[in-house]
């Protein structure tokens, strides 16, 4: 968002708004936030790493469930064997897209062995105890699991750091590898660290898989938009 955006609209905010200063450091945060392939291998500090978790588990949860729990993977061989989960099931998908196998295997979709942190983020078991909210949402869980992933996010950007959410593997194999009781199931593999720099736009952009869709594509009024 541009500066003259603010400035435009600095006279109608409310009272409770944040400086303008402060609000562009949010809409920042949100712009060049990246799905990051590439990392440093530097160290993540203790006291930022535990910034970044306050800031996930400081996410909206519906019905105030809380659903997400948070694994730090610090023993190399387990994070070999994520990664080895990580490259069978890139190899799975890359047949499942037919004619795109071949640019799909040529992008570079995961950091595991690469990124400073590496964090396992899932669905606690019990989940169908919280019906406030999921009685006829229960994807809800995975909703506030997924706010608690962007919270992070944006922290890490803020920080200076890149995070990659990996969701390349067999959610079940991944459970067994880490022993997750019954009813607990990973959603994320989050790759943390320092980078050489961020993308200047989107990964996915950059590589002309896909593009960002034009905001009026995709906003309504009152009934679902006509083709």
């Amino acid at each position: 968002m541009a500066v003259d955006e603010f400035q435009a609209q600095d006279a109608s905010c409310s009272a409770h708004a944040y400086s303008r200063e402060e609000r562009e450091a949010v809409y920042r945060a949100i712009a060049e936030r990246r799905d990051m392939r590439h990392f440093l291998p530097d160290p993540v500090a203790p006291e930022v790493l535990q910034r970044l978790l306050w800031a996930a588990h400081h996410a909206p949860s519906v019905g105030y469930m809380q659903p997400w729990r948070f694994i730090r993977i610090t023993d190399r061989s387990l994070r070999e064997a994520l990664h080895g989960l990580v490259e069978e099931e890139r190899i799975a998908t890359a047949r499942a897209l037919g004619e795109r196998e071949d640019a799909f295997m040529r992008l570079k979709v995961e950091g595991v062995l690469d990124a400073g942190e590496v964090l396992v983020v899932a669905l606690a078991d019990g989940r169908e105890r919280h019906v406030f909210g999921r009685r006829t949402l229960p994807e809800m869980d995975l909703a506030s699991v997924a706010c608690a992933i962007e919270n992070m996010w944006l922290a890490a950007r803020a920080e200076g750091l890149g995070l990659g959410w990996v969701s390349i593997f067999d959610p079940d194999k991944l459970a067994q590898l880490l022993a997750m009781p019954e009813g607990a199931k990973p959603v994320a593999i989050l790759c943390i660290g320092h980078v050489e720099a961020f993308y200047p736009r989107p990964m996915l952009e950059i590589e002309q898989w896909a593009e960002r869709m034009a905001l009026d594509a995709v906003l309504a009024e009152n009934v679902w938009p006509s083709a």
